[in-house]
């Protein structure tokens, strides 16, 4: 029976999410999508990156990284979601820990709250519909 070795991969790279230390970054999900919560989990599951939490609102979020405080290296935040929005819950957690890494996922048409969460210290923003290369593109960048 061939196992792995007899086969060499010509695409052989190190995941995505892995520390120059070999520890995978964590990232934590804050969507009251469910989809866009498992789809970004998927995408960053399948590189190598550690998903240690998801939330369905800024309330939970912002309490999640409170908890999960410092094992969190970035945070994906939705923009529009019930009791406490992305932008709010955003300037929660910046208010909490000055260099966290907060990367703001937004529909289309959503400009002007992505500009404010610039400002307040987002590192970086996705649009929906999720791109896979575009998302780890942007959380790597952010990370790097």
């Amino acid at each position: 029976m061939k196992t792995k070795q007899d086969f060499p991969s010509i695409n052989e790279r190190e995941a995505a999410g892995k520390k120059p230390d070999g520890s995978s970054y964590t990232v934590m999900v804050v969507d009251d999508s469910m989809f866009v919560t498992k789809q970004i989990g998927q995408i960053l599951t399948s590189e190598g990156f550690e998903v240690v939490g998801s939330a369905a609102n800024g309330e939970e979020g912002v309490e999640m990284y409170k908890e999960k405080y410092p094992n969190v290296d970035l945070v994906t935040m939705d923009i529009t979601m019930p009791k406490m929005d992305g932008v709010t819950a955003l300037e929660k957690i910046m208010e909490f820990d000055k260099n966290a890494r907060v990367i703001m996922i937004s529909a289309l048409g959503k400009q002007d709250l992505v500009k404010k969460s610039l400002l307040l210290g987002a590192k970086n923003y996705i649009v929906k519909p999720l791109d896979r290369k575009k998302v780890l593109e942007r959380i790597l960048s952010s990370l790097g």
